[in-house]
């Protein structure tokens, strides 16, 4: 039998022992910034949160992929993926990719063909949609309801406005679908306060279709409204954007960013009053109105679901769009580097494998 002097020993021992293998175990653990296989798994990490910082494009108010940061934040999603997320929002227009590149800003908003226009422009940004939210283009064109217009077939003899430097393929895509010689519409520059088309100084007005035509319906002018999805055209709308080198150093936390957001916006549609009351904790001055009509509509343009995915196809499809009409520059060769939809599909794998609960 052992005498006490050595018991003592063998206890010491194995009190070592157990203090080894568990700072071993600490050492493995995933603190999610490293490039290895992303994973939807909801189980938080041991160690502090990861610290990220999301960028809205716009002010803050109702589209949908900001919608799903708040929520995320305002419900703990974010720190249930053991994220830690600051939220701000652009001042000058733009300014979220020039920080997203100087790594200020992990994650961001974009327009899917403002993402193309980046990859050719000079010097070109490399970034990559994470999850595609709009599944349409965010522009339309109205006209007044009595205004006599009926469908873009009328446009011939009218004037239409058209924002930024020139005319987008979007009209081009209706005038064509619709058989309209372009030479036969009087184009005018115009900014972005819709009552020009109340005033009747122009006839046809190029709109967010989640708010202006909104807009004017509540000063008192109902309008019809078309877009170029109407007649086929391949456009797609806002989507969750990140520089493709942080994505490939930090596929976890890009993975645990998607997870939070996806959940969230399934939340809000869930619950709409709720997610209307968090918007409104971010944009206290906007019209709660106005917000419920955005949020509507940017559901409605997020289907078919599920919402966040994205093909090779839709990408292709309004390249070729862009090019046809001369939006951008230069073809690319392989649209592949626009997008990646595995975060998106590993999101829905985990939930399908465990349906009980959001990844």
């Amino acid at each position: 039998m052992p005498t006490p002097r050595i018991l003592l020993v063998l206890l010491a021992l194995a009190a070592a022992t157990t203090l080894l293998l568990g700072a071993c175990g600490d050492d493995s653990e995933d603190t999610g910034d490293n490039s290895g296989s992303p994973s939807a798994s909801a189980s938080p990490t041991l160690g502090p949160p990861d610290k990220v910082t999301f960028m809205a494009g716009f002010k803050p108010q109702a589209n949908l992929p900001f919608v799903g940061v708040y929520v995320a934040q305002e419900k703990g999603f974010f720190e249930e993926q053991n994220l830690d997320v600051t939220i701000e929002h652009v001042t000058t227009p733009g300014d979220n990719f020039r920080f997203l590149a100087a790594g200020n800003v992990q994650f961001t908003t974009s327009d899917a063909s403002g993402l193309l226009e980046k990859h050719v422009s000079e010097p070109p940004l490399d970034i990559v949609s994470l999850a595609l939210i709009g599944q349409r283009g965010q522009q339309g064109f109205s006209v007044l309801a009595d205004s006599g217009i009926e469908s873009p077939a009328d446009w011939a003899g009218k004037t239409a406005g058209y924002k930024g430097s020139q005319v987008t393929p979007d009209y081009l895509a209706i005038l064509a679908a619709n058989g309209v010689d372009r030479a036969s519409i009087q184009e005018v520059k115009v900014g972005f306060d819709p009552r020009i088309l109340a005033e009747g100084q122009i006839d046809i007005f190029p709109v967010f279709i989640s708010n202006e035509p909104d807009t004017l319906e509540n000063l008192g002018y109902a309008v019809k409204t078309w877009e170029a999805a109407d007649f086929d055209a391949p456009t797609l709308g806002l989507t969750y954007v990140a520089m493709s080198d942080y994505v490939e150093e930090h596929q976890d936390v890009t993975q645990r960013f998607i997870n939070a957001v996806l959940k969230a916006i399934d939340y809000a549609d869930q619950n709409r009053e709720e997610a209307l009351d968090i918007v409104m904790h971010y944009a206290p001055d906007e019209n709660r109105d106005h917000q419920e009509y955005m949020l509507e509509t940017e559901l409605d343009m997020a289907r078919p679901g599920p919402t966040g995915m994205q093909t090779e196809a839709q990408w292709q499809k309004l390249h070729d769009f862009l090019v046809q009409y001369g939006a951008i520059s230069k073809p690319i060769d392989d649209v592949g580097v626009l997008f990646t939809d595995r975060f998106v599909k590993a999101y829905y794998e985990a939930l399908r494998a465990s349906p009980a609960a959001s990844p």
